[in-house]
């Protein structure tokens, strides 16, 4: 349910309409409104905000909340331009680790999901081509998990 002062955004009140159960909880954190998306909903909601002017997705990134249930939380930064609005989406991810893909509502999401993926290891289902970006192909774990060694592991360079 949304707070008084978010249901004044239309966009955000039309959303809670048409969605009915998708916004899990809702803030006014600093002057930027988060949502709390269900994860089986993140798709179709990103979509419709798109089509409500939201045309700018800022980034994409997720906190590792171990060992906390569920372990992860997917962040969407959104901007709607023409309304100079600014619109956080978190979405919760337990096991397994995956998430449907927004690359089909914004093409930058691409890189933004591949970092998340590398780095975290939440999978986007239907992504065009869901591969490591920061890190070499080979390279085991995902570097900014809680549970990662804080030294790393051991890596031999001699090979190269």
């Amino acid at each position: 349910m949304l707070p008084e002062r978010l249901k004044a955004i239309p966009a955000l009140s039309a959303l809670e309409e048409q969605f009915p159960g998708a916004v899990e909880s809702a803030s006014d954190a600093l002057g930027e409104p988060t949502l709390w998306i269900a994860k089986d909903q993140i798709l179709p909601v990103c979509r419709f905000l798109k089509e409500q002017g939201f045309i700018r997705l800022s980034g994409i990134t997720a906190v590792d909340r171990h060992p906390a249930a569920p372990r992860f939380e997917v962040v969407y930064l959104l901007h709607s331009l023409e309304a100079n609005i600014r619109v956080r989406l978190k979405c919760r991810v337990g096991e397994p680790f995956e998430l449907d893909s927004v690359t089909g509502v914004w093409r930058s999401a691409n890189w933004y999901e591949r970092e998340v993926f590398d780095l975290f290891g939440v999978v986007f289902r239907n992504h065009p081509s869901l591969r490591r970006i920061l890190m070499p192909e080979n390279w085991e774990g995902h570097p900014l998990r809680k549970d990662y060694p804080v030294h790393g592991f051991k890596y031999s360079y001699k090979d190269e």
